[in-house]
């Protein structure tokens, strides 16, 4: 993730002690594909949920168990996700067994299902954050997600959480067909007085690797990064607490260094360090995954790449093994990679970005990211000291 607001603006933000750390042993972000089931039909679904019962989910013993290996692991934060989380009926009995070990419970949802009840569970049991997706803003957000109300829904399900006390945020993937949209969405968010809100680039993994071809032009995607640092200034104009970030494009984090170097060398440089010590995009490494049955993933987009199950190993032992020729790969990536990737000034803060895009437009893990929007000229800037 790219916090925005903390980069361009230099205000803090909620989850800088795990984004910019040193530590070598920090154990990784646990994605947990909950539930396949989902009521909506989503574009862009990297695990392809429908509204139907799917078999050898994980029991309630199971994920009991992958959950107390995961508080022993040290795990810092375990993200309920789907399908729709809500539509496991076990849900809040597990996210508060998580709290109780010491593991920060927060939820990815498509927010239509929170009513004031479901809120005030959620807040209840221990979830520390709600990301709520929103894919536009009324009907661009319903053909989007398969559903002629989910945009209402969605709203009220967002005025519930933030009712009951919940630290709620957005989620909002950009493409073509939404990208018209951005601006309307930070009119919503400052109407509604939401305190996140997290842009994701599209990844080509599932569904999404349909509509790969609607992926914004790399144009599009310069001058959408523009209106996020225009809009991060003017909220802070405004005094409003918002966090502004982008997710799976770390080609942001040096087009944020290189626009503030031009006005502002020395916190240039500030910035550089920061970004040397989050690292880039670290699937396999500072993210997991662990699907509806079980299955481990370098992160949630690598649903077709299994490195291990938790009913026949502890996700603990199937992370550390450094055998696994994938993980392996992906932690020792940079001799791997090639065309513009290989030679980039960034790499050290970038790390090649989200592997499986190229997988998807070329067959070839290590070719470039086919998102990657900086210019030839750019990738060759000369940067403050990185270190290895």
């Amino acid at each position: 993730m790219i916090n925005i607001t903390k980069l361009w603006c230099n205000q803090p933000g909620s989850m800088d002690k795990l984004r910019y750390s040193n530590d070598a042993h920090k154990r990784p972000v646990v994605v947990w594909n909950s539930t396949r089931q989902c009521n909506l039909h989503c574009m862009h679904c990297y695990s392809q949920s429908e509204n139907k019962l799917y078999p050898n989910e994980l029991s309630t013993e199971e994920a009991k168990h992958f959950i107390s290996d995961l508080a022993a692991f040290n795990v810092p934060v375990l993200l309920f996700s789907g399908g729709e989380p809500l539509m496991r009926h076990d849900l809040f009995e597990l996210a508060k067994f998580a709290s109780n070990l010491g593991i920060r419970p927060v939820m990815s949802t498509n927010g239509t299902l929170i009513t004031t009840e479901t809120a005030e569970k959620i807040k209840q049991v221990g979830f520390h954050y709600v990301g709520v997706s929103l894919d536009g803003v009324g009907q661009t957000n319903n053909k989007f997600r398969g559903a002629p109300d989910a945009f209402e829904r969605a709203v009220e399900g967002i005025r519930n959480c933030i009712s009951a006390g919940i630290r709620t945020g957005l989620r909002l993937t950009v493409s073509k067909y939404n990208y018209d949209d951005v601006s309307a969405i930070f009119d919503f968010i400052e109407t509604e007085k939401i305190p996140r809100v997290c842009f994701y680039h599209l990844a080509y993994a599932g569904r999404g690797t349909n509509i790969a071809k609607d992926d914004l032009t790399h144009e599009q995607s310069r001058q959408f990064m523009d209106l996020l640092l225009t809009k991060a200034e003017e909220f802070q104009q405004k005094k409003l607490d918002t966090e502004i970030l982008t997710v799976d494009n770390h080609a942001d984090a040096a087009y944020i260094y290189l626009k503030t170097k031009e006005k502002d060398p020395e916190r240039a440089k500030q910035i550089m360090q920061l970004l040397q010590l989050n690292g880039g995009n670290s699937s396999g490494q500072g993210i997991g995954c662990v699907d509806f049955n079980g299955y481990v993933h370098p992160d949630q987009f690598w649903q077709h790449y299994n490195i291990g199950n938790i009913r026949e190993k502890p996700f603990s032992q199937i992370w550390q093994d450094n055998n696994e020729p994938l993980l392996q790969q992906l932690r020792n990536r940079k001799s791997l990679l090639k065309g513009k990737c290989s030679i980039c000034n960034f790499l050290n803060i970038c790390n090649g970005n989200l592997r499986v895009r190229p997988e998807a437009v070329y067959n070839d893990i290590w070719a470039q990211d086919p998102a990657c929007y900086l210019t030839e000229k750019e990738t060759q800037q000369p940067v403050d000291k990185q270190h290895d």
